[in-house]
C-alpha cells in the first residue's frame, strides 16, 4: 500500500504517467497498474483518465492529501528504525532561496560535521516552489524568508537576518558614497531577480514606499549572472549584504548601505509540522535552533 501511495503522489506531482514512473524507478505499465490496484483497494477512481493524464477525480484529491501524510509518517518510521540500528544516516533534500545560498553551508557544514553519514542535497528553489514541494514531499526543508508573505502552518526557525547592499564596481556612480537612500539606488541602470523571486518583490516594495520605480534592464534567477553584470561596469544591483560581502571584500566591487530606511528581513529554516519529524530532520532543526549565534 505505501509504494502504492507514493506513486500516486508522483502521478499527481508529475501530471504524467511516463515522468511519474520515471521518478519512482518503475515502467509506466506497472505504475499504471498500482494506481488501478490502488483505486481497487479504496473504491474510488482516482485519477481522470483518457489519452493522457486528465487530473485527480475530487476523490482523488482527498487521497492525495491522506497519502501524503500516510508516506510522511512512514518514511519517517523507516528513518527512526535505521537510526536505532546504524546510527544517523540517510538523505536530506534542503530548497534554498538563491539569496541564501552563500549562507547555507554555516548551516549545513556543521550538521554534516555532526552526522557524517547524511548525504544533503542543496537545491536552488524560489520560495513558493519550497513551500509547494515541502508539502508534496519532493523536500525535507527549506531556507527561505520567515516574515515577509504567508507561510502557512510550518515549523519555523529564525537563522537570520537579512539587510540590503547596492552593489557596484569601483569608479561608477554611487560607488565612493558611505550610504544611499532606496530612490538614489533606483536612477541606476540596475540588474535585478525576476519577479517570481520574494527577493525581488522585496525589493520592489521598498523602493515603492521610497516613491521610486525601476525597470531592471536585466533580470535573472541567478545571482552569479547579476554579478557577473555588475562586474562588467555597466549594471549595478541591489542584493543582500551577506552575498555583497563576498565580492566586496575581494575590491573587485563596492557594496553601499542602503539607508531610508535600513530595510531587514528575517530568513530561517522551515519543515511541515509533523510528529514525530524524521530523525534527520529533527537533528537539522536542533543545527537551525543553534544558528543564529553563528549567523549574527
Amino acid at each position: 500500500m505505501i509504494d502504492k501511495l507514493e506513486m500516486f503522489i508522483a502521478l499527481a506531482r508529475e501530471r504524467h504517467f511516463g515522468r511519474a514512473a520515471e521518478s519512482c524507478g518503475v515502467t509506466q505499465p506497472s505504475l499504471s497498474s498500482a494506481i488501478r490496484q490502488l483505486e481497487d483497494q479504496l473504491g474510488v477512481q482516482l485519477v481522470f483518465r483518457g489519452s493522457r493524464f486528465q487530473g485527480l477525480t475530487p476523490e482523488g484529491q482527498r487521497v492525495l492529501d491522506r497519502a501524503q501524510k500516510i508516506v510522511a509518517d512512514a518514511r519517517a518510521l523507516r528513518d527512526e528504525m535505521r537510526s536505532v540500528r546504524a546510527g544517523l544516516s540517510g538523505n536530506l533534500r534542503l530548497g534554498v532561496i538563491p539569496t541564501a545560498l552563500p549562507m547555507v553551508a554555516e548551516l549545513t557544514g556543521p550538521f554534516t560535521a555532526r552526522h557524517p553519514n547524511v548525504k544533503v542535497t542543496v537545491l536552488s528553489r524560489t520560495s513558493v516552489e519550497i513551500l509547494a514541494q515541502i508539502e508534496s514531499l519532493e523536500l525535507d526543508a527549506g531556507v527561505t524568508y520567515l516574515d515577509n508573505e504567508p507561510l502557512g502552518r510550518v515549523l519555523q526557525v529564525p537563522l537570520y537576518t537579512e539587510f540590503y547592499r547596492f552593489l557596484c564596481a569601483p569608479g561608477t556612480p554611487l560607488s565612493g558614497r558611505s550610504s544611499v537612500t532606496w530612490a538614489e539606488t533606483a536612477e541606476q541602470p540596475l540588474c535585478l531577480l525576476t519577479g517570481d523571486m520574494q527577493n525581488r518583490r522585496i525589493l520592489n516594495q521598498h523602493l515603492g514606499e521610497a516613491g521610486a520605480q525601476t525597470a531592471a534592464q536585466i533580470e535573472s534567477n541567478s545571482t552569479i549572472a547579476l554579478i557577473s553584470h555588475v562586474m562588467t561596469g555597466r549594471w549595478a544591483s541591489i542584493v543582500p549584504m551577506r552575498l555583497a560581502r563576498l565580492f566586496a571584500e575581494t575590491g573587485r566591487l563596492v557594496a553601499v548601505p542602503i539607508v531610508d530606511p535600513e530595510a531587514e528581513h528575517v530568513v530561517g529554516l522551515i519543515a511541515a509540522r509533523r510528529d514525530p519529524q524524521t530523525p534527520v530532520l529533527s537533528a537539522l532543526i536542533d543545527e537551525a535552533s543553534r544558528g543564529m549565534r553563528r549567523y549574527s
